[in-house]
């Protein structure tokens, strides 16, 4: 079986890191964490990875998806002082034009299905920015958010996609593991990463078991309901 992997998630908005919380960004408040203070993106930043270990970092810019601002300048700041980390970034890409902004951040940018008009805006997407291209599959209860043709339509699949459970992120609800089996049924040879809900090892234990080939993880993280050590006996 191929290596999990805990993908450490920092959510932004104006500059501070926020706990999201049930996919409602209006009342998402600044971040109570013993990693670092709100206001220092980068602190925390850091001690997520040591944590997890991981190579990459997932960016929500929140101010981007709702179309209210941008954290470019934090991004880039983050791109600079973490040379070795590849950063994977959300900021509500729409298009290829939106896209061509961020590129050189040296980024993965990750196209939220709710930000997409169409599927032809995401093969525009897939076309220009070919693996640099991940699509994630925002899920609004058992609902999806964005272009029907993105799920049902598994040619559409890039070789990495995220199934994005938008109200149980932050919950400790538990991941959606029937939508997550559901795509995993019909991905090939796909990466498929869960996202939304997890609350301990043994959420991620049952992820990697399912044949998920990681998972998006913040609050559990922030809490220690997961820690260093549970995180390297997934290896």
């Amino acid at each position: 079986m191929s290596e999990f992997s805990v993908i450490p998630v920092i959510d932004l908005k104006e500059g501070v890191v926020v706990h999201a919380k049930g996919g409602k960004r209006a009342d998402y408040q600044p971040l109570e964490t013993p990693l670092g203070p709100a206001d220092d993106p980068l602190a925390i930043a850091r001690a997520l990875l040591e944590v997890t270990g991981s190579p990459v970092l997932y960016v929500a810019d929140l101010d981007a998806i709702e179309g209210t601002g941008s954290n470019y300048d934090m991004a880039r700041a983050l791109a600079d002082v973490l040379p070795t980390t590849t950063l994977w970034i959300d900021a509500g890409f729409s298009d290829a034009d939106e896209c061509a902004f961020w590129l050189p951040l040296g980024a993965t940018l990750v196209i939220g299905s709710e930000t997409l008009a169409s599927q032809d805006a995401w093969r525009g997407i897939q076309a220009s920015l070919g693996h640099n291209a991940m699509l994630s599959l925002d899920f609004d209860g058992d609902a999806l958010r964005g272009p029907e043709p993105l799920l049902t339509q598994s040619a559409l699949w890039p070789d990495r996609l995220i199934v994005m459970s938008l109200k149980r992120v932050g919950t400790g609800e538990g991941p959606d593991f029937a939508r997550l089996k559901d795509v995993l049924g019909k991905a090939d040879a796909r990466a498929i990463y869960t996202a939304g809900g997890v609350r301990n090892a043994d959420d991620l234990k049952r992820a990697k078991d399912e044949g998920a080939r990681g998972a998006l993880l913040a609050t559990a993280l922030h809490s220690g309901a997961v820690t260093q050590k549970e995180i390297a006996s997934l290896k």
